[in-house]
């Protein structure tokens, strides 16, 4: 049996984190400077990857306060912890891990294959 407060506190927790790291933006997330005079090339190129992985971290860290927002919805609909494939109750270790399961874990490695 699923407790639908534990899980919100859960949920509750980890979206704070979340809205709390998007507050501090990564300064790695700017824009490049391309001039060369003031950087070197290879200085460029690294400044450009770390670009991107801060612009991808931001890309999920939007992606898990969407379905985390969706799991709050779920459980005041009374739907957490139901699988939305099979409606099998989802295991309550599987949903500690992964707050945002929808699927138990048959249906997510039949779904896998």
């Amino acid at each position: 049996m699923i407790d639908p407060d534990y899980f919100r506190g859960l949920i509750n927790q980890r979206i704070e984190s979340l809205r709390q790291r998007q507050e501090q933006k990564d300064p790695e997330a700017n824009s490049v400077e391309l001039d060369q005079t003031r950087v070197g090339r290879l200085s460029r190129m690294d400044a450009m990857q770390m670009q991107q992985m801060g612009l991808e971290l931001e890309r999920r860290q939007k992606a898990e306060l969407s379905a985390l927002l969706h799991a709050l919805k779920r459980i005041d609909s009374g739907e957490f912890g139901e699988c939305l494939e099979c409606g099998e109750a989802i295991n309550p270790r599987r949903l500690e891990i992964d707050l945002c399961a929808t699927l138990c874990i048959c249906c997510a490695q039949h779904r896998e294959n």
